[in-house]
């Protein structure tokens, strides 16, 4: 291939990489959904399908399409995960990479902490806790299962807020005055269950990840138990490892 053949094919490749892209940002493929075939899309384009494939890498080295040997290529959906070492709400993860967090509440009330709980938590048994279970979605999609019970003793107002469409650590630090310092936190795989698959749109038995917190305020006070069921295509976690000096 000569060097002006080189430029016209790179060339192809950079138009159809920028129409691809302007329809993935304008949701003419949405989140989840599956691209036409290649020789269908290679038409509509109006190049051919080793240039198309060749935008189709890239799009998909920027993690924004996937590729499965057997069904084509799919939008990927949007990904959350907490940066390493750095503590931040669902909502905070969702601003920082442009996308609109929902809060749903499901499920809230203000009871009697059980014996498990108020061991875990460290507080009297059957002192007060609200009781909370939110629905989580990024733009639209749900996301996540959302259950906490929080020591109402520290924040006794937070049983009068409406949650709804609202970061719980947030209100916690604006509302409660509380400052949140740090979070003990663990991940683990499962399998959706028939009525948390049926809240995140997937099929009951589909890999899930759980995550599990205990939250502490600055003054060593433990806050509230969390407990996040993520879809499993819509979150990552990452952390930072050390390995400690020898002498």
């Amino acid at each position: 291939m000569t060097s002006v053949e080189d430029t016209r094919a790179g060339a192809a490749v950079s138009q159809t990489y920028r129409q691809l892209s302007d329809a993935l940002r304008r949701g003419v493929y949405p989140a989840g959904s599956r691209l036409p075939g290649e020789r269908d899309l290679a038409t509509t384009l109006g190049v051919s399908r080793s240039t198309l494939r060749l935008a189709l890498g890239k799009l998909a080295e920027e993690n924004k399409l996937e590729r499965s040997s057997q069904r084509g290529w799919f939008v990927r959906r949007d990904v959350v995960g907490e940066p390493p070492s750095t503590l931040q709400s669902f909502s905070e993860m969702a601003r920082a990479r442009g996308l609109r967090p929902q809060s749903e509440v499901l499920h809230r009330r203000v009871r009697p902490a059980a014996f498990e709980e108020a061991e875990q938590l460290a507080i009297a048994p059957a002192s007060r806790v609200l009781d909370l279970r939110r629905l989580r979605r990024l733009d639209g999609v749900p996301v996540c299962v959302d259950s906490s019970v929080v020591v109402l003793a520290l924040a006794p107002r937070l049983a009068e807020i409406d949650l709804t469409d609202r970061s719980l650590y947030e209100t916690l630090e604006q509302d409660c005055g509380l400052r949140i310092a740090r979070s003990s936190y663990t991940v683990r795989a499962a399998a959706a269950d028939p009525a948390t698959a049926e809240l995140l749109d997937i099929e009951p038995g589909a890999p899930v990840l759980i995550g599990e917190e205990l939250t502490y305020a600055d003054d060593g006070s433990l806050i509230l138990a969390g407990r996040m069921v993520y879809r499993s295509d819509a979150y990552r976690f990452q952390a930072d490892l050390f390995r400690p000096i020898r002498s």
